[in-house]
This record gives structure tokens, C-alpha cells and sequence, in this order.
């Protein structure tokens, strides 16, 4: 039957694109190396009718497929099992623009569309595709509509689910459905996109979608600023709205241990007033980072940026800050922002959380979890950083200085994940804000999610793939 099903697949896609020996690493390993899987092949479609006969092949064989991307997920939702029996079904061949609609603000791409193309592709015809997140220059559309993903942005334009209007996807039983209209209004019956955008691949396969373009601002500014707290994070937050309304397009908060890791290990970048000192008693213990997109001129955007942090330093809520007085410095602010993560990678191993919180809680969430953290391990580093504007913490977990990290994760990830997602629970927040379950939390949804909810998710998954051979052992638990 294996044999059959390997000829099979490489009558549809050809010999080329059916991969099963050598190093497939590169689709068997998740970004993290948290897991590695065994594929039975890697199956490389170049088209939406390719995609459908794959399924269908697999269907017919009894073979789970897993779709993936560029593969930079979180949470080990894109790679196999090890069982050797399932097909990773790559869409990065699909990578073409079908059609880009001006008049409608509108651009349908295929799934395997890198997202950076698809944000130099958007500038070049005088628009902006608004989506933006660290991993842009290999992540796929197809994978941030699967995972609903988040990013800088999402203060201003929403998740990936608010930039989607329409989309074209392969069902388990290897039919087409089009939904690629790009209409903003269309109530004739059961929104089927949003069943598709965030369920990682268990309900259907995207193959295309028709995305939200806006116009290009006529300038972007950059403003970092020093806080004496998190409750006056959240206070410059609201003074944001207020002044700069829907011209505020990002705002980050990092806290100070966070930064000093970055000052560490990358020394050549310049890190305000912040050093590699962590614990330096003098230094701010968060600094937040903000972007001002306006319509108008680069005059008009520094003078509201200016009146922003005039009344800020008035309200006692901002100690200093800096203005990017061009777009290098400003690339570098992001750049220090854009570091952390990698930063925590050279620190060694750490526990990560993807969480959201309303933002008027994040204050009082950060303290008492920060201390409850301290008290149950001490020693613990908390490299707290995130997407303040919309309520996105990562709300990370360092071991102690001089502890063996690899040891530290063992003994303690499952212990603290637990007090983290207590808390989160307690704080009405989610236990995954923007990197979706996978089958890394997946055995966590039933202790923080309503039981008619999973109730409710198990009858959509049932009803879409009854036979579960979309993506197996993610997000619920057989």
C-alpha cells in the first residue's frame, strides 16, 4: 500500500517533489527543536488541483497528511509524528500572485507565499500589507492564516483573521472550496473562512486567499520611550490612543532583564537606557517602544510624536525617550526589539508563554505572577517583552543564573507552565494569544478552555474530517 501511494504522489506532483530519503530535516524538525519527526514523504504540490489529488490519494490510502508552510511555528503544530506514516504536504511551491485588485484594496496570493514578497510586492504597487512579525522573511500566508498570526501590528490592523476576506481551500475529502470574492459584506449564511483561519491545518488545507491592502502612509515614526512601571505602560498606552488615534500602529513593551540580554549578547547594537547590566538599580524597569504612521507629512506625525511625549512627561508616566530622527535609527529601534528572542537563545534553554491578558490587567498580572514565580523557584529571570498595544504578552521564563538550563527546563517547565497558566486563567487571559495550541499545549486545552467550547470545536472537526487525517494530534486531543 506505502509503494502504491509513493507511485501515487509522484504521478500527481512528479518524481522531484516526492521526497523520502536524505536529510529532511528541514521538514521533519520544528523552528524550536523542541521535536523531530519521521515523514513517510514530503509532498511538494505546485498547484490547488495538485493539493486536491494529493488528499485524495491519502485519503484513499488511509494516510494522515500535515500541511505545512515555512515551517517557523511555536508550537510544534507543522511536523510529523514519529511514527513514519504521515505525509508533510509543503506549499511553499505555491507561491504565486494571482491578481491584485486596486479598486478594492485587495490581493489574492497563493498559500506558499512568503510574507516579506508579499509585503514588497504590496509597497511596489503603492500599498501596504500591514502584517509583520519576526519571522517574515521565510514564514508562508498560508501558515498565518492557519495560525491566525499576530505580530506588531495588530494595535492598528488586527490579526491576520481581520486582513483575510476570503479564502481557497482543499477539504479532507479533497474538494475545492473558493471563497476568494474579496467581498467586505456577505451574509448569506455560516462564515466558512473563519472556521479555516486558526485551526492549524485540522479542518482543510489553504491553498489561496484574497488579503486587505490600505494605502501607504506618507511617513512612519519611531519613539522609544523609558517607564517607570507597567501601570504607566499601560497609562502612555491610553495617551497614544488619545493623541495619535488610528495613527498608532505599534506599541511594545519590554522589560528591563529582557533588554539587558540584548545589551549582552549583542553588544554592537545600543540598547536606551539600558545596559548589560541587568540589575542596575538606576536603569528603568521597562522601556516601550511606539510607531506613528501618518497620512499627511512627516512634520505633522514628529509634531503629535512630540505632543504625545510632552504630556506623557507631564503625567509622570514617561522618565525619557527618543524620537528615531531617521529611518536607520529607526530600523535599529526595532532591531533591539527584534533581538530579544534571539538574545534568550543565547542565553540558553528558557520556557516561553504566548499569552494575552486585557490590557488593564496586564499590571497587576505581571506583579503577582512575577512574585508567585520568585517565591515557588527562586532565582527564576522573568524576560518579559511583548505586544502591549493588544493585550500580547511573551511572558518568558529564564533559569537561574549558573544553573544548568537543559536540567532547569526538565525538572521545572511542566511546574511553571502550570503557575503561569493558573494565573493566566485567573486573569481572564488566554494561555495562547498568537501561536496557536499545536501539539505543544494541546493537552492543556481541556484544563483552560470551556468544556462547550472543546465540546463545540470536537463537532466542527468532526463534521470536516471525520476520519482525522488533517493534521492529527493538534490542537485536540484524540
Amino acid at each position: 500500500m506505502t509503494a502504491a501511494l509513493l507511485d501515487s504522489l509522484r504521478a500527481i506532483v512528479g518524481d522531484a517533489h516526492v521526497l523520502t530519503d536524505g536529510d529532511l530535516s528541514a521538514w521533519e524538525q520544528d523552528w524550536r527543536k523542541r521535536e523531530r519527526g519521521r515523514a513517510l514523504a514530503v509532498v511538494r504540490p505546485a498547484s490547488t488541483e495538485q493539493v486536491a489529488a494529493v488528499v485524495k490519494a491519502c485519503a484513499a490510502a488511509g494516510v494522515s497528511i500535515v500541511p505545512q508552510g515555512g515551517n517557523t511555528g511555536l508550537v510544534c503544530g507543522s511536523t510529523p509524528d514519529a511514527s513514519g506514516r504521515q505525509v508533510v504536504l509543503s506549499t511553499r511551491r505555491m507561491n504565486a500572485v494571482r491578481a491584485i485588485d486596486p479598486a478594492n484594496l485587495t490581493i489574492t496570493v497563493e498559500a506558499g507565499c512568503v510574507l516579506q514578497s508579499l509585503q514588497e510586492i504590496a509597497e511596489k504597487e503603492g500599498f501596504l500589507f500591514p502584517l509583520s512579525l519576526g519571522a517574515e522573511g521565510s514564514c508562508t500566508i498560508g501558515g498565518n492564516l492557519s495560525t491566525n498570526a499576530g505580530g506588531t501590528q495588530v494595535v492598528r490592523y488586527g490579526n491576520t483573521r481581520e486582513l483575510c476576506l476570503g479564502l481557497e481551500v482543499v477539504t479532507a475529502e479533497g474538494e475545492v472550496w473558493s471563497g476568494l470574492t474579496g467581498l467586505r459584506k456577505d451574509n448569506t449564511g455560516y462564515d466558512l473562512r473563519d472556521l479555516f483561519v486558526g485551526a492549524e491545518g485540522t479542518l482543510g488545507i489553504i491553498t489561496a486567499a484574497t488579503m486587505k491592502l490600505y494605502p501607504l502612509p506618507a511617513v512612519q515614526l519611531t519613539a522609544w520611550a523609558a517607564v517607570p512601571s507597567m501601570e504607566h505602560a499601560v497609562e502612555l498606552l491610553g495617551l497614544a490612543h488619545r493623541t495619535l488615534g488610528a495613527g498608532l500602529t505599534g506599541f511594545e513593551v519590554m522589560g528591563r532583564f529582557a533588554l539587558s540580554l540584548v545589551a549582552k549578547h549583542f553588544p554592537q547594537q545600543r540598547v536606551p537606557f539600558v545596559t548589560a547590566a541587568a540589575e542596575a538599580a538606576d536603569e528603568t524597569p521597562w522601556c516601550v517602544l511606539l510607531e506613528n504612521s501618518d497620512d499627511e507629512s512627516e512634520e505633522h506625525a514628529r509634531s503629535r510624536f512630540e505632543k504625545l511625549l510632552e504630556v506623557a512627561f507631564e503625567a509622570g508616566c514617561v522618565s525619557d525617550a527618543v524620537i528615531a530622527e531617521n529611518l536607520t535609527q529607526a530600523r535599529a529601534l526595532w532591531h533591539v526589539r527584534e533581538s530579544i528572542t534571539l538574545a534568550q537563545v543565547e542565553e540558553g534553554l528558557n520556557v516561553k508563554h504566548d499569552i494575552s491578558i486585557p490590557v488593564s490587567r496586564i499590571p497587576e498580572f505581571v506583579r503577582t505572577t512575577d512574585a508567585l514565580l520568585a517565591e515557588k523557584i527562586p532565582g527564576v529571570r522573568m524576560v518579559d517583552f511583548g505586544h502591549l498595544g493588544d493585550g500580547n504578552l511573551h511572558y518568558n521564563v529564564q533559569a537561574p543564573e549558573g544553573v544548568d538550563a537543559k536540567a532547569f527546563l526538565a525538572a521545572q517547565e511542566e511546574h511553571i507552565n502550570t503557575l503561569v497558566f493558573d494565573a493566566v486563567k485567573a486573569f481572564d487571559g488566554s494561555i495562547s494569544a498568537e501561536h496557536g495550541v499545536g501539539s505543544l499545549k494541546q493537552h492543556k486545552l481541556p484544563h483552560y478552555k470551556s468544556p462547550v467550547a472543546l465540546k463545540l470545536m470536537r463537532a466542527i472537526k468532526g463534521a470536516l474530517d471525520p476520519e482525522n487525517r488533517m493534521n492529527p494530534g493538534r490542537v485536540l486531543e484524540a
